[in-house]
C-alpha cells in the first residue's frame, strides 16, 4: 500500500482511504452494521488505515459503527477523517437539503463546530480527530472565522490537521493563506474531471493533499451497474440520470478498453481506475465506498498498482471519448 502525505501539515496515510458514507445507510438504502464493522476492520488488516467518516452520514450512525470496529485496535496506527457542519439537530439561515424526515442546515460558527467534534469523538471512541473537515461552506461565516476556530483546535491537541470540502479555488487559496489548512477533499474520477483545471492547481501550489471522493462514480466504474440493475428503496441512484440506461449503455464503449486492460493485468476495472486515479498529478488519497470484506479486500489491493505511461494513456484516452453527463440529461 502506498503512503502519502496529507499536505504539509499533515501526517502520512494510506493512499487508498476506506470512505464511510454508505456504512451509514442514509442515501444508500439502509447498511448492515455487522457487515459494516467487518469491511472496516478487514480494511485495516489489508493496509488502508485512513478512514473518512462524517457526522451527517447516517446521522451518526457511519461514526459509531467506526468507533465500534477500531475498538481495541491502537489508536495511532489508525487516521481518522471525519467533517462538520451539517446540523440536523438546529437550524440555521441556509438549508442544505431535507432527507429522511430531517432537515439539515449549514452551519460553521465556532461553538457549533466544537460542540460537532465533541459528539464525533464520543461516536468514534477517541480524544481527537487526525483530520477534521468542513463538509460544506456555510455563508453565514467568515471564511477567516472558521480558519480560526479550526487553527486553534489544532493548536490545542484536539485535532492533528484540518481541510475543506466542496469548496471553490478561490476560498481554498484564501484558507491556505490564513491559517495551517492540510487537504481538499472533492468529488472527482474518470468521469468527472472539472477538478483538473479548478482545485487540483490550487492544492499543487499551496502543497495540499486532494481527496477524491466517488473515485468509481458510486459504482459506474465497476463496469457491474447495467440497465437491468435494481437499486434498494432510499437508494440516492434510483432515478439519478447518471444512472439512465442511454448512460450506461455509452460507459460501455468508454470502459471497454479499461476492462481489457485490466484483464491483462489480472486485476479488477475498479481497481484499475483507482490506480489511474491515483496518479493523476496533484491526487494525493482516494476515498473508496465499501460495505462489506470482499470490497475492503479488493479496494486495497489498488493501493499497490503502478501504471506505466501507455497504460495511463490508453485509460485517459478512453475518459476523452466520455461526452459528459450532460449530453443524457432530458429535459
Amino acid at each position: 500500500m502506498k503512503t502519502r502525505l496529507l499536505g504539509k501539515h499533515g501526517m502520512q496515510a494510506s493512499a487508498v482511504a476506506f470512505g464511510a458514507w454508505a456504512i451509514g445507510g442514509w442515501k444508500w438504502g439502509g447498511a448492515d452494521a455487522n457487515a459494516s464493522i467487518k469491511a472496516v476492520q478487514a480494511s485495516l488488516d489489508a493496509g488502508v488505515d485512513l478512514i473518512d467518516t462524517a457526522a451527517v452520514y447516517g446521522f451518526g450512525l457511519s461514526e459509531e459503527i467506526v468507533g465500534k470496529a477500531i475498538e481495541g485496535r491502537k489508536r495511532e496506527d489508525i487516521i481518522l477523517a471525519s467533517k462538520c457542519g451539517l446540523r440536523w439537530d438546529l437550524e440555521s439561515a441556509t438549508l442544505h437539503a431535507e432527507s429522511e424526515g430531517k432537515r439539515i442546515f449549514r452551519t460553521l460558527d465556532e461553538q457549533s463546530i466544537r460542540w460537532e467534534l465533541d459528539e464525533s469523538c464520543k461516536r468514534l471512541g477517541t480524544d481527537y480527530i487526525d483530520l477534521y473537515q468542513t463538509h460544506w461552506p456555510d455563508p453565514e461565516t467568515e471564511l477567516a472565522e472558521v480558519v480560526a476556530t479550526l487553527d486553534a483546535l489544532r493548536d490545542e491537541g484536539r485535532i492533528r490537521a484540518w481541510g475543506l470540502c466542496n469548496e471553490t479555488p478561490e476560498r481554498i487559496s484564501e484558507a491556505a493563506r490564513l491559517g495551517a489548512l492540510s487537504t481538499d477533499q472533492e468529488r472527482y474520477s474518470l468521469l468527472d474531471r472539472e477538478q483538473d483545471s479548478a482545485n487540483l492547481p490550487v492544492c499543487e501550489e499551496f502543497d495540499l493533499g486532494f481527496l477524491c471522493y466517488s473515485p468509481i462514480a458510486q459504482g459506474l466504474l465497476t463496469g457491474k451497474i447495467d440497465s437491468k440493475r435494481e437499486f434498494a428503496e432510499g437508494d440516492l441512484r434510483t432515478g439519478n440520470p447518471r444512472f439512465q440506461p442511454a448512460v450506461l449503455e455509452a460507459l460501455q464503449a468508454v470502459l471497454a478498453p479499461v476492462k481489457s486492460l485490466a484483464r491483462d493485468r489480472g486485476v479488477s476495472t475498479e481497481q484499475l481506475v483507482l490506480a489511474w486515479t491515483l496518479q493523476q498529478p496533484g491526487v494525493s488519497h482516494v476515498l473508496v465506498g465499501t460495505r462489506d470484506v470482499e470490497q475492503a479486500v479488493s479496494n486495497a489491493k489498488a493501493g499497490s498498482i503502478d501504471l506505466d505511461a501507455f497504460e495511463l494513456a490508453l485509460i485517459s484516452q478512453a475518459a476523452n471519448a466520455w461526452p459528459g453527463f450532460a449530453a443524457f440529461n432530458q429535459d
